[in-house]
């Protein structure tokens, strides 16, 4: 039993498939086989039976109705009575009260042994099954036995011969419900072959080839393919977004490490002896160093994508005015004001991804101004949500630099944008937060006019 279902277990799932149906289909056609074949039995023997009965009684009713003084031809000459009886095949003993035979009709099977009672028995008589009949009679002052033997030779050749085709049947029907089930497997089995290949190919190939998987029903295999359609195009973005990311770190790193090495190759070899050299190696080399932290710590920042805090709150002026005096107390020369006419209810947003998110766009307008940075920041409450505008007079961004300035280290201008710093993840960074909060960023700008960026957070009371 164990090896069966060992074998069965490894099975493919096709063939799993088709003998299960197979199975069922063919169990259930012999359950109603065996139960046509029990009624059918049940009903014909008992037909068998009661034309045992009738015989017995159309006998021992012509005997009666003749009297005692009955004789041979009167018993020749009900005709119907004997052709019913030879129709039947059956053998009709008259017996005395001793047992002795008196009369026979139709002499087809031995006689069966008598009884005292009045009662139809199924035995076997000269080794064919027959139902015996045994009736008392009385003829006037004649006291004996009526004995009808009925033989089941036919019954037995109609259920012998029904029997058979039920086998006959039972065969086609298994060879049928197996072509059936491995129809039917083969055919419910196509998409998920379709399935396995895709996977072996995008196993073997990565994403280097388009993933097409070409059935439209709308059932449960087509949702699952819809599913995977979906699943691999967001994989294959993904995993060309990572390649991508990772493309643009290593060329992030590699520059600063570049001009590190560089310092550390000239004061090798004779820088060291320069002081002045020996000042501008160590601080462009402290200054490299500070930009690979932090661009280590904002892509840490991205990696970690903590799952967001249903307590997280915070207060929008208070964050703002946090902010507002950092960026003062490190660009004095920026101009930032806020404004604020309604009455702000609390931010489903922690402090700290707030802070971040202000510092981050504010960062941002002072770095790419060519002028005295103006900042204006105003606050205002609508439909549940706080909407921040944060507006500056810096040298803006074109058009179509728009929908990409919150990809991972995307620069308008590369070489400018070297010299003024910054990593070029702060946006996404930005765009990560708010997205985690379900809150929304939008930006508008103008080249040499200035950017503004249209921020919303939903309110938590």
């Amino acid at each position: 039993m164990n090896k069966l279902k060992a074998y069965f277990a490894n099975l493919s799932l096709q063939r799993k498939w088709m003998f299960t149906s197979s199975a069922v289909i063919f169990f259930s056609y012999a359950i109603i086989c065996m139960v046509v074949y029990i009624s059918l039995h049940t009903w014909l023997l008992n037909d068998e039976e009661s034309k045992v009965k009738r015989t017995s009684d159309d006998i021992v009713s012509f005997l009666e109705s003749q009297g005692p003084n009955i004789t041979i031809q009167q018993i020749q000459q009900n005709t119907g009575l004997l052709n019913s009886i030879v129709d039947r095949n059956q053998s009709v003993r008259l017996f005395n009260i001793d047992g002795i035979e008196i009369l026979r009709i139709n002499d087809t099977s031995q006689a069966a042994p008598l009884t005292a009672m009045r009662e139809i028995v199924q035995m076997t008589v000269d080794k064919k099954d027959v139902f015996v009949a045994n009736e008392p009679v009385r003829l006037g002052f004649f006291q004996g036995y009526i004995q009808v033997i009925h033989p089941l030779t036919g019954f037995e050749s109609l259920m012998n011969y029904l029997l058979t085709a039920m086998l006959i049947a039972g065969v086609g029907a298994l060879l049928l419900s197996g072509s059936i089930g491995f129809y039917l497997a083969n055919y419910l089995m196509k998409p998920l072959h379709a399935l396995r290949s895709s996977m072996k190919t995008v196993m073997d190939k990565g994403f280097n080839e388009p993933i097409q998987l070409a059935y439209t029903s709308q059932d449960e295999i087509g949702d699952l393919l819809k599913m995977y359609n979906a699943m691999m195009n967001e994989l294959q973005i993904s995993f060309t977004q990572q390649q991508q990311f990772v493309a643009d770190a290593s060329h992030e790193l590699r520059t600063p490490i570049q001009a590190i090495e560089g310092h550390l190759s000239l004061l090798k070899r004779w820088g060291k002896d320069d002081p002045a050299i020996l000042e501008e190696s160590i601080d462009t080399s402290l200054t490299e160093i500070a930009r690979m932290r932090k661009m280590i710590e904002e892509l840490l920042e991205l990696a970690r994508r903590e799952e967001k805090d249903d307590m997280s709150e915070a207060d929008v002026i208070v964050v703002l005015e946090g902010v507002i005096s950092e960026m003062e107390l490190l660009h004095p020369q920026a101009r930032i004001t806020l404004s604020n006419n309604d009455e702000i209810g609390t931010l489903f947003i922690t402090e700290n991804a707030l802070s971040q998110i202000a510092r981050n766009i504010l960062e941002n307008a002072i770095r790419y101004c060519e002028k005295v940075p103006e900042i204006k920041i105003s606050v205002s409450a609508h439909d549940q949500e706080a909407h921040l505008q944060i507006a500056d007079n810096g040298i803006g961004i074109d058009e179509e630099n728009l929908p990409y300035i919150f990809d991972r280290f995307y620069r308008v201008d590369e070489a400018r944008n070297r010299q003024i710093g910054g990593t070029g993840l702060g946006l996404s960074i930005s765009k990560m937060l708010l997205e985690k909060y379900n809150a929304s960023i939008e930006v508008k700008s103008e080249k040499n006019v200035g950017t503004v960026f249209f921020v919303k957070i939903p309110l938590k009371y």
